[in-house]
């Protein structure tokens, strides 16, 4: 029997040029269905009885007046659904049951203190407070996704108050297993942060700045564990950059005020963007939901701050007795990744010969690029067998290349000092490197996107599958359609995944498969290397048109026609599909239905494209409660 539960949601902090992951929910205010598609099994709001393969359950809390199929009325979650957990849907050990639809319309129109609001509120109040705190033997900065000594705007504020005071700076970061469990982060991603923070802690040697590396069991512990260690090093100033993700503002705004119970200053500053969320604003004075006019303010805003694009210097040298001041820091060696999140044997090799760490390599990979292949970038950036695109999205996401140097070495690299004029290919990349701002300003301005609702909160209600059969295939690589199989094979293989295919196997789960889009993202995260959240949740919301993308939910793409578009000659498909490597012409995008010979161990399209689009139309139309007749 094939049930329909809803989707829990849930408060979401994850830490990219425009690649995506997100999060995933179900479907509240419908009633159960026995209809099955194959295997599948579907969520919806159950009723207080339900049955799960044959067993029955009571279930507790359901509020009565459960609304029709086309009522928008917001009925919260029921409590003791284990559904959730079983498809990976949300973590109960760290998230709550799911924001109404009606909560979400109240952040939209600012009845609902946002929690980047809350963080700032929180700097305003004690800002007199934090000024007055006189610095004392040391001063830190804690590293978070900013792992560089470039460009790092907190760490320099950090390195130029140690220096007034003639103290030295120590360096912090924190590892959090249950952090990398929420966040659902890769353990290819664990395994180059852990790589880079090496080469960090050289860097910061060669100027005796220590950089102390502690593992922290509970989550819950980290920001009391901080405190603890800067008064244990008689520090009373402690600098950081802010994430925009919910968990970490609401972390970082409790901080400020608690630090000052401390005795120390908290200075969260803004980073991550090129253009800080809130400094964008349309003419209604709101946060725009459309990339095009956001862009076009973005490089406005540029032009007209200028300063902008300046670059923060390294931290200085330490005074000379740090060293023997805090040698036990200097001394301690780098923390293994926690159990959860270890590679094998096989993989450790493999991906650290695909993925060298640090920011001398984010530099000099930015550089090759801005050299030998920008002038094609507008042409190519599409084909995924070109290799002509930057693939600097990892130090992005890891903050070894900040945004704002990237869009400078690019604006200094282009016949004019615009960033909308010049060369094409260049001003074409810092378009798309643009879309990472502009997904964490979504982020910052309609927090529940972090939350496990999608930006368009009406889409709740689509009517997702649950085919284990059918996602295990997506996953491995074996669905029957070359070009999807290709790419799902790359990411499985590297870590990595083009942003084309990104967007062809995303929109492939969720319209071909009606998969929930939010168990993809879940994948996307548990297996990038360079997983972001902002930017996966922004790429999925796109092809499962939930998002912030303008365009109607009946753009679905054709499998074939990406195929035969993005990859014309198959270099692709048989770099990844081994078994099509003979297929010769265009069979190779459609072997078994275009009659090619020696495709055995291939297996068939696990579905039919056009039923498939007919039975996604249909169900999007139904779950927005518009006339299917």
């Amino acid at each position: 029997m094939s049930l329909r539960v809803p989707i829990v949601a849930a408060a979401r902090c994850c830490p990219s040029n425009r690649q995506f992951f997100l999060p995933i929910r179900v479907l509240p205010g419908r009633q159960p269905s026995t209809r099955a598609y194959q295997t599948s099994t579907i969520f919806r709001m159950a009723s207080p009885k339900v049955h799960m393969n044959g067993t029955k359950r009571k279930v507790d809390g359901v509020p009565s007046g459960i609304p029709n199929k086309k009522s928008k009325s917001d009925v919260p979650a029921f409590k003791d659904s284990k559904q959730e957990e079983e498809y990976g849907i949300v973590d109960r050990q760290f998230y709550p049951p799911e924001m109404t639809n009606q909560r979400c319309s109240q952040y939209k129109n600012n009845e609902i203190e946002r929690p980047i609001d809350t963080l700032g509120k929180a700097q305003k109040e004690t800002q007199s407070e934090r000024e007055q705190v006189q610095v004392k033997d040391a001063v830190v900065h804690w590293f978070k996704c900013d792992l560089r000594t470039a460009d790092n705007k907190a760490l320099h504020l950090a390195s130029e108050k140690a220096k007034s005071k003639g103290v030295p700076l120590i360096c912090l970061h924190v590892i959090s297993p249950q952090d990398y469990k929420a966040h659902r982060t890769s353990a290819v991603r664990v395994d180059f942060v852990l790589r880079t923070l090496e080469v960090l802690m050289e860097d910061l040697a060669q100027l005796d700045i220590p950089l102390y590396v502690e593992t922290v069991e509970k989550r819950k512990k980290v920001p009391e564990r901080i405190f603890e260690l800067c008064k244990q090093w008689g520090a009373s100033h402690l600098y950081t950059n802010i994430e925009y993700e919910v968990d970490e503002l609401r972390r970082e705004a409790s901080m400020t005020r608690k630090g000052l119970q401390e005795g120390i200053a908290m200075e969260a500053v803004p980073d991550t963007c090129v253009v800080a969320p809130g400094e964008l604003l349309n003419g209604t004075g709101n946060q725009y939901s459309v990339y095009s006019p956001w862009f076009r303010a973005w490089i406005a805003y540029l032009h007209t701050h200028p300063h902008q694009l300046h670059l923060f210097d390294p931290p200085t040298q330490n005074p000379t007795d740090a060293r023997q001041k805090y040698k036990e820091l200097f001394d301690r060696r780098m923390p293994e990744a926690p159990e959860n999140k270890k590679l094998t044997d096989d993989e450790r090799k493999r991906f650290r010969s695909m993925w060298p760490p640090g920011e001398h390599e984010a530099r000099q990979r930015l550089s090759k690029f801005l050299q030998e292949r920008v002038d094609d970038y507008k042409d190519t950036r599409n084909f995924p067998a070109a290799n002509s695109t930057a693939i600097v999205s990892v130090h992005f996401a890891s903050g070894t290349l900040s945004a704002r140097s990237a869009i400078a070495a690019a604006r200094d690299a282009n016949s004019v000092k615009k960033l909308d004029g010049g060369n094409k290919g260049i001003m074409c990349w810092i378009s798309e490197v643009a879309w990472r701002d502009f997904y964490k300003h979504v982020l910052a301005h309609w927090p529940y996107v972090c939350m496990n609702k999608p930006f368009k909160p009406e889409y709740t209600n689509i009517e997702w599958e649950y085919n284990k059969e059918l996602f295990t295939r997506w996953t491995e690589g074996q669905t029957g359609y070359p070009f999807i199989d290709a790419a799902m094979r790359q990411l499985n293989h590297t870590g990595y995944m083009h942003n084309r295919a990104r967007m062809a196997v995303a929109s492939f789960l969720a319209k071909d498969l009606l998969i929930d889009w939010r168990m993809g993202e879940r994948y996307f995260m548990e297996h990038l290397i360079d997983g972001d959240f902002a930017s996966n949740n922004g790429g999925w919301g796109f092809s499962a048109s939930t998002g912030v993308d303008p365009q109607p939910y009946f753009r679905i793409f054709n499998p074939i026609l990406q195929s035969e578009k993005f990859d014309e000659s198959g270099e692709y498909i048989r770099k990844w599909v081994p078994e099509l490597k003979h297929v010769q012409g265009k069979a190779i995008h459609d072997p078994h239905g275009r009659g090619a010979k020696g495709v055995q161990g291939y297996p068939k399209m696990c579905v039919d494209h056009k039923e498939s689009r007919n039975r996604a139309l249909a169900r999007y139309k139904e779950g927005l409660g518009r006339d299917t007749a």
